[in-house]
């Protein structure tokens, strides 16, 4: 099962006024989704939601939800903040298998940038997708994305097909063959280029 554990409890009521309730007691309420149960309006303790919120590994991962001394596999799809104090308010689960797949939205990140000759000699890095929406097993879902900037020069670009992804993962329709980032020509590059092309003053 998931790493993090969540222990929660079923609220009687729904709506506004028993979610405002639910945190007057100290709790984040929340509602949990998919299956055949239909919607079931929760609750956790926020000491603890916090601890797994802050654990990075709560929101887009899988997530044991225990109630009663049962458990079920869920994924936390969406997390609501208070927006002044950036507190957690309000919460959506979905139940799934755990090798259900799961389409779901995973950062990219890029590293190596001192190994990319274009950037070495000042080009840009325009980055088109922040994330990049993928096909995964529920419980294989991978954290990042990690593109490698090494020996990229200005004009090569990096696309969905070049991703390195896990045994079992797939980059979902949508964002099938997207161009991912490029290096290119930077302001600083052109105006220098410019100067070296024009003809010296006599």
């Amino acid at each position: 099962m998931a790493e993090i554990v969540l222990n929660v409890e079923v609220r009687d009521g729904v709506g506004t006024g028993a979610s405002r309730a639910a945190r007057r007691e100290g709790k984040v309420p929340g509602v949990l989704y998919g299956g055949p149960l239909g919607p079931v309006a929760i609750a956790a303790p926020i000491n603890e939601f916090r601890k797994a919120l802050y654990s990075g590994k709560l929101l887009g991962h899988m997530v044991t939800l225990r109630h009663g001394g049962e458990d079920q596999a869920v994924i936390a799809k969406d997390i609501q903040f208070h927006p002044v104090s950036d507190v957690p308010v309000h919460f959506d689960l979905y139940r799934v298998d755990e090798h259900q797949l799961i389409k779901i939205a995973v950062p990219v990140h890029f590293k190596n940038q001192e190994a990319s000759p274009g950037l070495k000699r000042g080009g840009a890095l325009n980055i088109a997708l922040h994330e990049v929406q993928l096909l995964a097993p529920a419980d294989s879902i991978p954290e990042e994305l990690v593109v490698d900037l090494t020996g990229l020069d200005v004009g090569d670009s990096v696309r969905t097909v070049d991703l390195k992804l896990p045994a079992g993962v797939q980059v979902a329709p949508h964002d099938r063959d997207a161009t991912v980032a490029s290096i290119a020509n930077s302001s600083a590059m052109t105006s220098d280029e410019a100067a070296e092309s024009a003809p010296a003053e006599a």
